[in-house]
């Protein structure tokens, strides 16, 4: 199935019926705005590489997931989307359990959110996207002037911008990398909101706020401003370590699944040639060589996979000193697996007071995933160099065999 395809004529059918059910009180939701979160699900989706068929669900939901507001509105859209991305997919012949994927990624957007797997929280998020934007403030005020059309009374901008306050204390993302990405910009929007809502203050106020803004203190008594001391940002250094190391474990995983899938199919091929030609080769004794080359890059295919795979353990043990020094990673099973629980546990308290030692470990762990990963890609290259070189040197050997030594 042509996916590219699909979402092509996905873009292209939402596209056409947005024009012809067209609403001029939708300032918002419109095509303007689904452009926007297919645009923000096909970066997220990059993010998480997703496979052909996941990247088409997000893709596909994310087109279709407001179109029910060109019949009927807003009152239950998610579940008119749902039902009209469901006709237009069965008209292409699409399976069922995407079509389904499909439906629970558009459903999963209904308030409050409800997404259960990583494709759903894709979309959420997507929806949401621009809370996190410069974007916000224009995309804000196209919603609160849509309201107003749609319900045929003026707004209070008093009133919106509280009601968009407390939205979006309690709206938050669900995927690591929106948060990382999103996070920040939305409490600033979120804070410039709040500003608003402040009475206004004397000119002389005004210019002493704007100097701590600019400073970062007031100015009292003719002495020099002191630059305040600027923080760590702790949670969105916790979420790169959580971002980093989920995705060196996603990329270990596929790495694990290729090096299996090279032991698999190799194995196949050698219990093929050993039951159906090496029974024959002394009727046919020109294929001994092109079945020897075959079989040996077999072999050497699968030595280096299951090397790919294998893991490597440490001892196992860790010293005081180890401790003292901070030089040991104890977020690293292999390090403290013969130790006993108190030992290990004396030395996860004394990492979780230091902050230095706790950083450091995160740092050594996330470095310890990407050795591992180097040299299991460096096999797994090696693996398949020798699979398929040796399967065209095989065949060519084969070839050879047959056509000029076969007579």
């Amino acid at each position: 199935m042509n996916y590219v395809a699909l979402i092509a004529q996905a873009a292209e059918h939402v596209r056409q019926y947005m024009q012809e059910h067209h609403d001029p009180r939708f300032f918002y939701h419109n095509i303007i705005h689904t452009e926007n979160v297919v645009s923000a699900s096909s970066q997220l989706a990059n993010h998480y590489q997703l496979n052909e068929e996941d990247f088409f669900v997000v893709q596909t939901a994310a087109w279709f997931h407001d179109l029910g507001y060109c019949v009927g509105g807003a009152p239950g859209h998610e579940l008119r989307s749902a039902d009209m991305a469901d006709a237009f997919l069965k008209d292409k012949n699409v399976r069922e359990d995407l079509i389904t994927a499909i439906k629970n990624c558009i459903l999963a957007t209904r308030m409050p959110q409800h997404p259960q797997t990583l494709n759903e929280q894709i979309v959420c998020d997507a929806d949401l996207f621009h809370f996190g934007t410069s974007d916000f403030s224009e995309r804000n005020k196209l919603m609160r002037k849509e309201t107003a059309a749609v319900e045929n009374k003026e707004i209070n901008k008093e009133s919106w911008r509280k009601s968009s306050v407390a939205f979006m204390q309690q709206q938050h993302y669900w995927t690591d990398y929106s948060r990382l990405l999103l996070d920040a910009k939305k409490n600033e929007n979120i804070e410039k909101l709040l500003k608003k809502e402040l009475p206004e203050t004397d000119p002389l106020t005004e210019l002493i706020h704007k100097y701590e803004e600019q400073t970062g203190t007031a100015p009292a008594g003719g002495d020099m401003p002191k630059k305040k001391k600027q923080k760590k940002p702790k949670r969105g250094i916790e979420t790169v370590f959580r971002i980093s190391s989920g995705a060196n474990q996603r990329l270990s995983t596929q790495a694990d699944n290729k090096a299996h899938i090279m032991i698999q199919v190799n194995s196949i091929i050698i219990s093929v040639v050993f039951s159906l030609m090496l029974r024959n080769l002394d009727e046919n004794r020109n294929l001994r060589i092109p079945a020897i080359m075959l079989i040996l890059v077999n072999v050497i295919t699968i030595v280096f996979s299951v090397l790919a795979t294998r893991p490597r353990i440490p001892g196992g043990k860790f010293e005081k000193a180890d401790i003292d020094e901070k030089k040991v990673n104890l977020l690293f099973f292999g390090n403290f697996y013969k130790m006993s629980l108190e030992e290990y546990a004396s030395g996860m308290l004394k990492m979780m007071d230091d902050s230095d030692f706790l950083y450091g470990s995160l740092i050594r762990n996330v470095y310890g995933q990407g050795v591992v990963l180097g040299r299991k890609y460096f096999l797994l290259r090696v693996s398949y160099n020798v699979f398929m070189y040796g399967l065209i040197a095989s065949v060519i050997a084969f070839i050879v065999a047959v056509t000029v030594f076969g007579k």
